[in-house]
This record gives structure tokens, sequence and C-alpha cells, in this order.
């Protein structure tokens, strides 16, 4: 017996089991998978926004009023529900006034978090604004608690939100806006335990009572606020806020999680073995247990699920490319990202119950990003394809899945498992099924028996890549898009699939 468990125990690879089963009943599908665990991120990083997402009214580059036209089409394309701005650590030495007026007035400041650059401060609250109704997208803005005032907090909701005579929003109208925006989520400070002043979750929550109460609702606007919320795996943060912020002051606590196994040394983002590829993403599925782990404590206090958890930061983050600032973040994209991002994608749909909104970082030339660009050119990641795939998902309702025999890979003393999956209905009773396949090398066969509901006909989209390091990139055909897909056929009430290696499938089951 300890000859056979030696073995086992050493034996790096996957692992079978019997016949890999999902099951699905559309009966089950009560819980709604809210359109904001599709939402992205957009700091003052790099060229997130400078030469990403703005290039001034002036530039050779087509644009709407500086907002880059063919940036605007791609975010389009794939329904962004919300994007999240100024930050992240340039949230907390943001100070929303220097940004607004006329531009070739508006003071200068120095981005002392990321690269030292010096900024102009033209793109600012009115310009992010016009973006998000450029893309369709609802703004999610993080006020400035390390360094900022509870009425800057304040007054910047007055600036936004009311249609009152009062000075903020006659102040909006100076600057071209007479009818008030409605601004929906505000974050209440960021990474609060770290660049967002090093505090205790305690001192915090005291902070975060304060600042909310002076958070107002102007001119039937509705705040929906958010607590800087935990570091990973830090249980004790989500513990004291709970405890100490009275549940009627607040309507979501964020956790940031990126995928780093080692800080000093992040590895490149296309340069890597077999090895390296399952290392990623089982680090990466570590996700399920934080979201377990700090749901498990919010219903301690929160038996209702009042409170969403917010995803608001997560993804990969590596080296960033060579020859570019180290303070810019810039970093390729690869197939890897994209079966993490979809991994991931699927965890939170699971889990709408709690999850009620995610924000991956970042939109535009920073971590994992779903668009570069270079000067004229852009290029569309692995990763945006990802949530042109999965965007089916927004706001329908969530199919409990089972899952039986599916096949792990042994990675010593974990083990990885191998096919994740979540599935929804629209009201139209259409089915969408995505299906992550993690194993680099073998194809596996799936059963899908549907419950509750009939299959007339399905349709199929896949998106993989010849390699695992597979990637797109500047004056190159891409290498990861998606492809029609007819690898599964409808037997009786369900689906038999061959799911490619390192690969998502999306299917669509007619009704």
């Amino acid at each position: 017996m300890k000859k056979t468990f030696l073995i086992l125990f050493l034996f790096a690879g996957p692992l079978m089991f019997a016949q890999a089963k999902i099951t699905l009943d559309a009966s089950g599908a009560k819980t709604q998978i809210h359109k904001e665990i599709y939402g992205h991120f957009a700091e003052h990083l790099g060229s997130c926004i400078y030469g990403g997402i703005y290039v001034g009214e002036n530039s050779p580059i087509p644009n709407t009023r500086g907002i880059r036209n063919d940036i605007i089409k791609a975010l389009k394309d794939i329904s962004i529900p919300v994007i999240r701005w100024p930050g992240g650590c340039f949230a907390d030495t943001y100070h929303w006034k220097d940004g607004i007026g006329p531009k070739e007035k508006r003071p200068k400041m120095m981005n002392v978090h990321w690269g030292g650059t010096v900024e102009d401060n033209s793109f600012g609250t009115n310009e992010f604004m016009d973006f998000c109704e450029l893309i369709g997208a609802e703004p999610y803005i993080s006020a400035n608690v390390g360094s900022g005032t509870v009425k800057e907090m304040q007054d910047w909701i007055e600036y936004l939100t009311s249609d009152a005579d009062t000075p903020m929003a006659n102040l909006r109208r100076e600057n071209g806006r007479d009818k008030p925006w409605k601004v929906k989520f505000w974050g209440v400070g960021n990474e609060s335990w770290g660049c967002g002043g090093e505090m205790r979750p305690e001192f915090y929550s005291d902070l975060y009572r304060r600042f909310a109460s002076f958070a107002f609702n102007y001119s039937g606007n509705r705040l929906f606020k958010i607590a800087s919320g935990a570091n990973a795996f830090d249980y004790n943060w989500t513990e004291v806020l709970m405890k100490n912020i009275p549940l009627w002051q607040m309507q979501g606590l964020s956790l940031h999680f990126y995928a780093v196994e080692n800080w000093s040394k992040k590895g490149s983002a296309t340069q890597f073995d077999e090895n390296q590829w399952y290392s990623l993403l089982n680090f990466s599925s570590q996700m399920e247990e934080l979201v377990n782990r700090h749901t498990a404590i919010m219903d301690k206090y929160d038996k209702e699920k009042r409170i969403g958890l917010m995803v608001d930061e997560w993804g990969t983050w590596w080296d960033v490319e060579k020859g570019t600032n180290p303070g810019f973040l810039f970093q390729q994209n690869s197939l890897r990202d994209a079966i993490a991002a979809g991994s991931n994608l699927n965890l939170f749909n699971n889990h709408a119950d709690r999850v009620r909104m995610a924000n991956i970082a970042q939109t535009v030339n920073v971590l994992q990003s779903m668009i570069l660009t270079k000067d004229k050119e852009m290029v569309l990641t692995p990763t945006y394809y990802v949530f042109k795939m999965y965007k089916v998902h927004q706001d329908a309702k969530l199919i409990p899945a089972q899952l039986s025999g599916m096949p792990v890979y042994n990675m010593h003393n974990e083990k990885l498992d191998l096919i994740n999956v979540s599935a929804s209905v629209n009201n139209e009773g259409e089915i969408n099924i995505t299906i992550c396949n993690l194993d680099a090398e073998k194809e596996h066969n799936v059963e899908i028996e549907l419950k509750g509901t009939s299959v007339s006909r399905a349709e199929g989209e896949v998106l993989t890549g010849d390699k695992i390091n597979s990637y797109n990139d500047f004056g190159k055909t891409e290498e990861v898009h998606i492809k029609p897909f007819g690898g599964f056929k409808v037997k009786g009430n369900g689906i038999d699939v061959a799911l490619p290696s390192k690969s998502i499938v999306h299917l669509t089951i007619k009704k």
C-alpha cells in the first residue's frame, strides 16, 4: 500500500475517471447572473487611458471627442456593462476637481504610483462619463479616501447626480452638462489595507461609516456603496468589516485577487512550458476557495445576501514586455490567460447568489487587457474573445450544473479539475453553456444531460489556438479568435461533446 500511494503522489499528469457528465436542470434556473460580473477596470496607469482609450480631439487617430473610435466599437461589441475608474491605487491620489473645466486650465499631476509620469488631467470626470455613454456602460467611481476628504467625495456625487440649483450642480452646467448623470456604483476608497492608506480593518470600517454617512442620494439617483474589501486571503478583514459596518450602510464589499504565485518573478506572458500552464491555472483556481470562504463570513452577518461580493480587481499579472516601462504594466495576453478568464467567469456565474460584480484588470494596455494599442494599430487579445463569447450570460438565469466523472490533473499534492462549466437560460428560452477544457494536450468527451427542457437543435463556437502560448500581436494574423464548432451531437434530450484540448466551447441550445 505504501509503495502504491507513493507512486500516485509523485505522478504529475491527467487522471481519468468514469464517463465525464454534466447534468443541467433548467427547472432550477432561478438566480440571475448579474451582468456586472462582466465588468471592467480602467485606471490611470501606463497607456490604459492616454493613448489607449483617449488620444485627444486633435489626434490623427479617428476619435469621438478624443476617445478612440476603434476602442468604442470593440468595447461595444462585447457589451461592457460597467467600468471602474479612476483606480486602483491612482484613485486615492486623485482629486477630481483638477480634472474638470477648460483643459488648458487644468493643473498637471504626477502619477506617483505608476511610472512617475506627469499627467495633464485632460481625461477627467466629464470625459469618463462621455466614454461610458459612448460604449453603453455604467460608471463605477472609486472615491479618494486615502488622501481625500468627506466633502470632496460629497461634492463629486453632487456634481454628477444633482439636478438642484446648487454650487456643484451649477459647476457641472458651466462645464457643458445640464442634465445630471445616473451614477449608481461608488467605491469608498481602494485597497485601504495597502496603497489606499495602510489601514487596519477596525480603522477603515469606522472611516467607511463616516464617508458613507455623507454620500447622499440626489435627484432620484440611488447609490450602491461599496466598501474596500480584502486582499485575497485576508479573511479577518472581511470579518471585521461585516461585524462593524451596519448592513444598511453598505451594499457591496470588494475582493481583489491576482493569479501571481511569485511577486518577485512573475514570469513571461508568452514564453512558458506545459508545467507553467498548469501551475497558473491551478493557482488561478484558488478564486473558488476565496469566494467560498469570504461568502461564508458574509453569510454569518447577512443571511439574506443583501450585500454583494464585488471582485472588482482580478486577473493574471506577468512581467512587463521587454523594452517597456516597468511602471506601465504592459503585458501580452495568451491562450493561457483566456482559459483562466473563462474559468473564473464560470465560477462567478455559479456563485451569482453572492457575486454581484467583477472587474477584470484592465481594459486596455495594462495587465490582462481586452485590447492592445500601438499608435493607430489595435489588437484584440484572447481574453477579449472570452468576454465576447460569454456576454450571452449577462442577466440570464443560472442553470445549476452537476459534474461527475471529470478528469483531473495531478500536481503532486494538488489536483486541478480539467473541466469547468456554467450555463444559463435567457428570456427567449435559449440555453447557453460555456465549458473550459484546461487539458493542454487531450480532447475530452463529455455527455451533457438536460432536465426540465427539450432540445431541438444546437449551435457551437470554440476559442483555442495551435499552441498553449498562442497569442495575437501587431501586424500578424490572429492566432486566437472565435471559430464555429461542430464537435457535438444532439442525442435525445442531451448533447455529446468532444472538447478540444486547451479550449473554451460555447453551445447555444435552441428550445
